[in-house]
C-alpha cells in the first residue's frame, strides 16, 4: 500500500512539474499579437470623419437667428405659461 502511494505521489508529481513548465503566453502567440484588433477595428469604422474634420462643415449660425433664439429660451424662463382655473376640472370649454 505504501509503495501504491509512493508511485501515485511521485506520477503525480512528474505530472504537475510537466505543465509547469509550459508557458501559457507562448501557447498562444498568433492569437496574443492580434488581440484587440477587432475592437480597434469597430471603432474606427464609428468615426464619421477617420482624416480629421469635415470642409464641409457649418460652424455656426448668422447673427439674426442666434439673438432670436437666445432671446425665445430667456422668455421661456421669465413668464411662465398660463395655468388653468382649478374650478374649470371636468367643464367643457370647446363648442
Amino acid at each position: 500500500m505504501k509503495q501504491a502511494l509512493t508511485l501515485l505521489l511521485a506520477g503525480a508529481g512528474a505530472l504537475l512539474s510537466g505543465c509547469a513548465g509550459i508557458d501559457a503566453a507562448s501557447s498562444t502567440p498568433q492569437w496574443d499579437a492580434r488581440f484587440g484588433d477587432a475592437v480597434r477595428a469597430a471603432m474606427a469604422r464609428q468615426r464619421i470623419h477617420p482624416g480629421g474634420v469635415n470642409p464641409e462643415q457649418v460652424r455656426g449660425i448668422d447673427g439674426a437667428a442666434a439673438l432670436q433664439a437666445q432671446e425665445q429660451y430667456r422668455k421661456s424662463f421669465s413668464t411662465p405659461a398660463p395655468q388653468p382655473s382649478a374650478f374649470t376640472i371636468g367643464v367643457s370649454g370647446g363648442k
